[in-house]
């Protein structure tokens, strides 16, 4: 048995990588705001992980920071506070986080730090500079920290296209939009949280041992092939 800490796992994708953790027999450890509504193995901590004090753990196997923004607004409509916001959850939260427990990482023999990028940072999109700007800055923690935890700490994100989670409820807000958004992809459909779960698992155990700094598009080919 594994012990992983998932950061925002009570929702989304996080509450997947939860959920498919506790299957495989692993012990989770969740920062969350807002209790779990779900069975899981492991221990939920109430805590805003930007601003309060975060636990003290023995022994951890792996990080995945799940909190994220989604801040979709034209450039000369975004103030100041929103990069701010952006930066501050997407990256400053996931900095803390790692600082807080890096050497719990170090102390076992293969430890994995999984982030979230975005296609937005791999590829221009209108409205999407804000969180354009924060997850190409997640993007560069990626590799920098993959080069300076080699050997022992494996360092990875993915960067999925929209996903129906309820951080994007806003933007599928309709049955119309669904459809304009699936039309889209090539694959003709949107990412569910279980699939984004899976590939965070893969990255998180045995199975992904030679991979490191890698930023993982997740997207059914919107910016990876021609529609």
């Amino acid at each position: 048995m594994k012990k992983y800490l998932i950061i925002g796992g009570s929702k989304g994708i996080s509450k997947e990588i939860v959920k498919l953790l506790t299957e495989k027999g692993h012990y989770c450890y969740l920062i969350s705001r807002t209790a779990p509504d779900f069975e899981y193995n492991g221990t939920h901590f109430p805590l805003n992980v930007l601003t309060d004090d975060l636990p003290t753990l023995e022994t951890l196997d792996g990080i995945v920071y799940g909190v994220g923004t989604i801040n979709l607004k034209p450039f000369n409509r975004l103030s100041t506070k929103d990069f701010e916001n952006d930066w501050q959850v997407n990256v400053m939260g996931a900095v803390r986080v790692i600082q807080s427990y890096v050497a719990q990482l170090k102390n076992v023999d293969q430890a994995s730090v999984v982030l979230f990028s975005s296609v937005a940072a791999q590829q221009g999109m209108p409205f999407h500079a804000s969180i354009a700007a924060a997850k190409g800055a997640v993007d560069g923690l990626v590799k920098s920290l993959a080069a300076e935890f080699a050997p022992k700490i494996r360092v990875n994100a993915i960067a999925p296209s929209i996903t129906d989670t309820p951080l994007a409820a806003g933007i599928l807000r309709s049955d119309s939009i669904k459809e304009n958004m699936i039309a889209k992809h090539p694959l003709k459909r949107i990412l569910q949280p279980i699939d984004v779960a899976k590939t965070a698992v893969f990255l998180l155990g045995e199975d992904s041992n030679g991979i490191t700094g890698q930023i993982f598009i997740q997207d059914n080919g919107l910016i990876s092939i021609s529609n």
